[in-house]
């Protein structure tokens, strides 16, 4: 339960992402108001799937699908570079997460 509930989180960091970029700097509603609701569901999914995995397994795969998802959104809807470093660097975010997720959690 807690690796479905801190996959939610790091979709939920997307959100607010995106939609913070959309708030044009909290200037517009609801956008901002999408960005404070996201945050706060997203804090709590990290929360409760920190009761039973260890912090930095946690807070390391959270910023990284957080960090890859924004790469994503920003390339498939902003029309944000895909160049090759940007690739790489996420590519490589994967695959840290991958081996994250290998490592044994006790």
């Amino acid at each position: 339960m807690a690796w479905i509930a801190l996959g939610i989180a790091g979709i939920l960091e997307v959100v607010w992402a995106f939609s913070m970029k959309q708030s044009a700097g909290f200037t517009r509603f609801w956008p901002a108001t999408v960005t404070i609701a996201a945050m706060i569901a997203s804090f709590a999914l990290l929360a409760f799937s920190m009761r039973t995995l260890p912090l930095g397994t946690a807070y390391g795969m959270w910023t990284g699908i957080g960090a890859v998802g924004a790469f994503l959104i920003g390339i498939l809807v902003l029309g944000e570079p895909a160049n090759a470093p940007r690739i790489v660097g996420a590519l490589l975010i994967i695959a840290g997460l991958v081996v994250m997720k290998m490592a044994p959690q006790a």
